[in-house]
């Protein structure tokens, strides 16, 4: 058995994941880009889609001030990686909206698809919903058309964001996930969309995937982190 299938080890792994974060986004030196563009949404209220790249999970938290952003819940899969991602962002603030994002096959709708879309649009009337469009198996960096249509349905802003942190962890997953040192230089880059009206959503899918691989570019430009 996989050690992330028993609960107690979860639950143990979670809570040192949690506070190893916090530690890392205490010390980090951050450079913010284009700040004002999330905090336009951030003042406005209501409905927003907050979106990165699957490889940059390990960071995300550090991206949405709780005192000054509305609340915000992340989008992850169900599965047991899944769930140990989800008790660890929840213990920083981030309760979880459990299935994926991604429609590209029955499987996916089986996994809680259609019913992560109806609670996400529930969210979104509301508050924020945190999404990794390439989650959660993947090609890496390559967008599911379930943000565009999340956009689409809901009317929310789309916050793009582009995460780094140098020196850090790179895992051996499927995406090279980024874990953060602590001391390290930091940054986060912004840039915002709504979703064109009448739009074909195969064009605002690819046009969306450039938008969060400049910002996650640039951020990693900044910090000196090597592209995976």
């Amino acid at each position: 058995m996989r050690p992330l299938r028993i609960p107690w080890v979860q639950a143990a792994m979670a809570w040192v994941l949690a506070e190893w974060m916090r530690l890392c986004f205490a010390t980090i030196r951050w450079t913010h880009e284009n700040e004002g563009l999330a905090q336009e949404i951030w003042a406005r209220g209501g409905g927003a889609l907050c979106v990165f790249w699957h490889s940059r999970i390990g960071l995300s938290p550090a991206c949405w001030p709780l005192d000054r952003a509305q609340p915000a819940k992340a989008l992850i899969s169900l599965s047991p990686d899944g769930q140990f991602i989800a008790k660890a962002v929840a213990r920083l603030g981030f309760p979880a909206i459990r299935g994926s994002s991604s429609n590209k096959d029955k499987a996916d709708r089986a996994k809680g698809g259609s019913q992560a879309l109806r609670d996400g649009l529930r969210q979104l009337k509301v508050g924020a919903l945190a999404i990794t469009p390439d989650g959660p198996r993947g090609p890496v960096n390559v967008m599911a058309e379930g943000l565009p249509l999340l956009a689409k349905l809901s009317g929310a802003p789309v916050l793009f964001i582009g995460m780094s942190c140098n020196p850090a962890i790179r895992l051996g997953s499927w995406d090279r996930a980024v874990l953060p040192l602590p001391f390290a230089r930091g940054a986060i880059v912004w840039d915002v969309a709504e979703y064109p009206l009448g739009a074909d959503m195969t064009d605002v899918t690819a046009a969306w995937t450039q938008r969060l691989n400049a910002v996650e570019r640039r951020a990693d430009a900044i910090t000196g982190l090597e592209r995976a």
